[in-house]
């Protein structure tokens, strides 16, 4: 049977390959679900089974963008709490966020989903940690939301099993048991996650942090990653005031105590890591312990500036993150390839830290690096998966910018003019082609407003 082939000329492209590979003018050829072809000047001649040729003058090819931190429900807590650090954001917020349910987090990760599906993100992740007692099925609703979408998603199921009685942060009954926390993440794993070459959906393990979940939750939550053959997530790092809990609590740093518990390796990556000395980056990088940096959400809480030229250097996987809405209110990755590159440049490397290229990689190839997806996605090779982006870039906001991956990092957000996941349509002249967005913005917005009502009441 003849394969359906997408094909597109006429734009730049930027492989984000090994190589660095990049056309002024080239062509990818889409056969299925996969890349068949990528090179300089115009396709082929005599290919067969082409269902759609584009011509993609003044566009920029790329990998399509891969979040690799996020917390879909603080979508519908959005612009609360807008000046207080990591620990006085969680105590202002734990409350109110211990009472949603499964309508609510639905919208919220319908709205999420969408916001960065437009903004050229094609892999989406999850992790999401508060499950009040009787809130519903909150892992469905999430993962059918990213289905619904079109994204490929990964949904790191989280737990917390530390709450205020026990000296954490989280109210008493929006945390779970160890037994229970743990029996959840494993139906979830059984019941969602795809190991194949094309999954569309997989599951990561994913205890919520040092601050809110028992040394016996980390420890038995990496020993069921691994029984199972999935990846393993959590916050690191974060913040002095982490720093200051573990070495009051387990008489040691965050890398140390994670160490301790088995949270390090080729199959862990964490979000954050702003606050990491030497010691702790090279035990990244003898591990390959993976990294989320999220620069928007580590300005927004004053948490500090990661040092991401220093674990690229020492060979850390490094990708970057959205964060939950919450500490990031745009909601969008393609913006954090820019944060990322200036608010690194404030640190110690100055201009020499990242270039536009480098961001570009973080977002897209690091990123798969870091969701263990390498292999599959993060660059535009032939065999690997079709996730890409066609950028516009000829428009007045870039137009005078010649180079095109400076014009996409360093200028103004570029209009998405076309998104395919697993070689299908997602977005087509920056307007969802599966979600209603007038639909989800109205779910969204009442959905905000009930969970305000019920947190007042309580």
């Amino acid at each position: 049977m003849t394969a359906r082939r997408i094909v597109i000329e006429n734009c730049s492209i930027a492989t984000v390959d090994a190589h660095d590979t990049e056309y002024a003018s080239g062509h990818v050829v889409v056969a299925g679900n996969r890349i068949e072809a990528v090179g300089a000047g115009a396709a082929p001649e005599g290919l067969e089974g082409v269902v759609r040729r584009i011509d993609a003058s003044g566009h920029l090819a790329t990998p399509g963008l891969v979040n690799t931190h996020h917390h879909f429900y603080q979508w519908i807590t959005r612009g609360l709490a807008t000046d207080h650090n990591l620990f006085d954001w969680l105590v202002a917020l734990y409350p109110i966020w211990a009472r949603i349910d499964e309508s609510m987090v639905r919208a919220a990760a319908q709205g999420s989903l969408a916001v960065m599906a437009r903004g050229g993100v094609t892999t989406a992740m999850d992790h999401h940690y508060v499950y009040p007692e009787g809130c519903g099925d909150l892992s469905g609703v999430i993962i059918r939301a990213a289905r619904e979408t079109g994204l490929r998603f990964t949904l790191a199921r989280g737990s917390m099993d530390r709450s205020e009685k026990d000296g954490g942060l989280p109210p008493d009954f929006a945390v779970e048991t160890l037994e229970g926390a743990l029996a959840a993440t494993e139906a979830t794993i059984d019941e969602h996650h795809d190991p194949s070459f094309d999954a569309m959906t997989q599951v990561a393990v994913a205890p919520c942090s040092p601050f809110s979940v028992s040394t016996e939750l980390l420890r038995q939550g990496a020993e069921l990653a691994r029984r199972r053959g999935v990846r393993l997530h959590t916050h690191g790092s974060e913040t002095v005031e982490e720093e200051k809990f573990c070495h009051e609590l387990f008489g040691m740093g965050p890398t140390d105590y994670f160490e301790s518990t088995g949270w390090l390796g080729e199959d862990v990556w964490m979000a954050h890591c702003v606050h990491m000395n030497d010691s702790d980056i090279a035990a990244f990088a003898r591990t390959r312990t993976g990294v989320a940096h999220c620069p928007s959400s580590n300005a927004r809480l004053a948490a500090g500036i990661a040092r991401v030229p220093d674990m690229l250097a020492a060979g850390v996987p490094v990708g970057l993150g959205v964060d939950g809405t919450a500490s990031n209110e745009s909601g969008e990755l393609h913006t954090e390839l820019r944060n990322a590159l200036l608010i690194n440049r404030l640190g110690a490397h100055r201009e020499a830290a990242l270039n536009a290229r480098q961001a570009l990689c973080l977002g897209t190839y690091g990123g798969a690096q870091v969701l263990g997806r390498s292999a599959q996605i993060g660059s535009l090779e032939p065999g690997k998966l079709a996730d890409l982006v066609l950028w516009k870039l000829d428009t007045l906001a870039h137009a005078s910018i010649a180079d095109p991956v400076t014009a996409l990092v360093f200028g103004a957000a570029a209009p998405v003019t076309l998104s395919l996941v697993n070689g299908e349509p997602v977005v087509e002249n920056g307007r969802l082609l599966h979600v209603d967005e007038d639909a989800v913005a109205r779910s969204t917005r009442a959905e905000a407003q009930r969970l305000a009502r019920i947190a007042a009441r309580t």
